[in-house]
């Protein structure tokens, strides 16, 4: 954009004339100073949008000026121009935090190419983006009049999420409206796709996806078999594609990713039948039959996750493996710290398991705190959000002792969430359980056209606590409202991140193998 205010610091500045007419005549305001010194006065005093700096200046040196400009105004870019290629000056600009290093002679364009990098970055990209996304909007429109098996969807579900991401800096909001147009069509498809299947998938296991309940059997032992190394399976609770996304790039300095796959959480979409199904290699109503002791119904008293280490020692032994493992839940921030302090005891054992609840503790409070409330309005807050914690969290400590060991890394979670947007009433019991995105009970009064209702529950292996319970479950981004206190409802719980029901976030979830570098 024309008119950006640049300084120009060099003790040849006389013999850099044409550069500068060529800025000018691009429309950039250009002042010139011939030493650091008067650079870091031009600073104080004035507005600048850019500074490029001669590193071998007399008196006051590029480097030396550089560290006053920064201290004057850290988010100012810095262009740091110099003859010298030698490595020291270009690490000490480098760890000064520069925007951009050139060597002399440099010719007009690159400095035009440095300030468009710098200055006009964001607003290119957003073009660029918009663009792109212009010309891919009637490919992904025809994909989904197509019919998607639940790789394809998986497939179509990835290139979502990189539309999300990319849009994500779009400064036309008009193409963010129309993606979470498309969006939310696509989970409208995906809704029918699980009603139309779902309950096949379970009964027979051709052409069945790889589900919670056979994630472990079909993708983690044979993992364990051929690792030599400890095994780290880490369960983050909560974790969304998109998420998972966001937190890569983190690890890309500790891991290698060797396979990026997804599974399927099975419904309900709740930690409490999708987390124990991964843990005991059992549908619902498995765990129900064969470990009374272990599980608890809607209806019951207590925790209903207080088990799932006891439901893994059992699915170990069912496997046939004999080896030391830990079992380590950590639902607050002492306890990761406390698992961090003691890591080299977990080196010991073959498989360790650590199942990470910060994730879902946070979208909880995202509907019980105003804070969060504010800081996670929408989807790339809540990235952020997760980004932000999992940046400062006791696991990331965990997970670069796990590189530091050579040990193998797996991260999975449970199931993603949804953000809600649209009531649906219903009507219950005072039995009926309090989730916003599925309701088990007796007397459902509701419309059968606006959910996926289950009234023979067996059909989806889940307990059936008594002759007349049925199931239903929301689709897309709906949640279930009851119509007494009806507004006040809505008005607290539309807008926030919720599981339990059907929808591509919370269903199709990732599962990846990571390797240390």
């Amino acid at each position: 954009m024309a008119g950006e205010k640049i300084l120009w610091a060099d003790d040849e500045i006389d013999l850099l004339k044409p550069h500068i007419m060529f800025l000018e005549n691009k429309g950039y305001v250009v002042s010139t100073v011939n030493n650091g010194k008067d650079a870091i006065e031009q600073v104080k005093e004035n507005y600048f949008d850019i500074v490029f700096l001669d590193e071998n200046m007399p008196g006051i040196t590029g480097l030396v000026a550089l560290q006053h400009i920064k201290e004057i105004d850290p988010s100012l870019p810095v262009i740091m121009i110099t003859k010298s290629e030698e490595e020291h000056i270009m690490e000490d600009a480098i760890g000064s935090k520069i925007s951009d290093y050139l060597i002399k002679p440099v010719n007009p364009n690159q400095i035009l190419l440095s300030i468009k990098k710098n200055l006009d970055e964001r607003r290119l990209v957003s073009e660029k983006t918009t663009n792109d996304y212009r010309q891919e909007f009637r490919e992904i429109s025809m994909r989904l009049g197509d019919k998607m098996n639940i790789n394809e969807w998986m497939e179509f579900y990835k290139k979502l999420v990189h539309w999300s991401m990319e849009l994500e800096g779009t400064e036309d909001e008009s193409m963010t409206e129309i993606f979470n147009t498309q969006r939310l069509d696509a989970n409208e498809q995906f809704s029918k796709f699980i009603k139309n299947n779902y309950t096949d998938w379970l009964k027979s296991s051709a052409g069945a996806p790889i589900m919670s309940h056979t994630l472990f059997k079909q993708q983690i032992s044979p993992i364990i078999k051929d690792s030599k190394e400890t095994v780290f399976l880490v369960v983050i609770d909560n974790l969304r594609y998109d998420q998972w996304k966001v937190i890569q790039p983190r690890l890309k300095d500790y891991f290698r990713v060797e396979s990026e796959d997804m599974f399927l959480s099975i419904l309900p979409t709740a930690t409490q039948y999708a987390r124990n199904a991964i843990f005991s290699g059992l549908l619902p109503s498995e765990m129900e039959r064969m470990f009374p002791q272990f599980w608890k119904n809607e209806e019951d008293e207590g925790g209903k996750n207080l088990h799932e280490d006891d439901f893994m020692a059992a699915q170990l032994k069912r496997l046939g493996f004999d080896f030391k493992w830990s079992y380590n839940k950590i639902t607050n921030l002492t306890a990761g710290k406390k698992l961090a302090d003691s890591f080299n005891n977990l080196l010991n054992n073959k498989l360790n398991v650590v199942v990470y609840n910060f994730v879902d503790m946070l979208s909880h409070a995202r509907t019980e705190m105003e804070v969060i409330k504010e800081l996670a309005d929408d989807e790339p807050a809540y990235r952020s959000l997760t980004s932000s914690w999992f940046d400062h969290s006791p696991l990331l400590d965990i997970l670069k002792k796990v590189s530091e060991n050579n040990c193998t890394l797996i991260i999975t979670t449970d199931h993603g969430t949804v953000k809600v947007e649209n009531p649906i009433k219903v009507i219950g019991d005072r039995n009926t359980n309090t989730n916003l995105r599925y309701k088990a009970g007796r007397n459902l009064n509701y419309n059968p056209k606006e959910v996926f209702e289950l009234r023979n529950p067996q059909d989806a292996y889940l307990p059936k606590a008594n002759i007349s319970t049925s199931y239903i479950f929301a689709l897309k981004n709906d949640f279930f409202v009851y119509p007494n206190n009806y507004n006040q409802f809505v008005n607290f719980y539309q807008h926030t991140f919720q599981h339990g029901g059907i929808s591509m976030e919370e269903m199709m979830i990732p599962f990846v193998v990571l390797k240390s570098k």
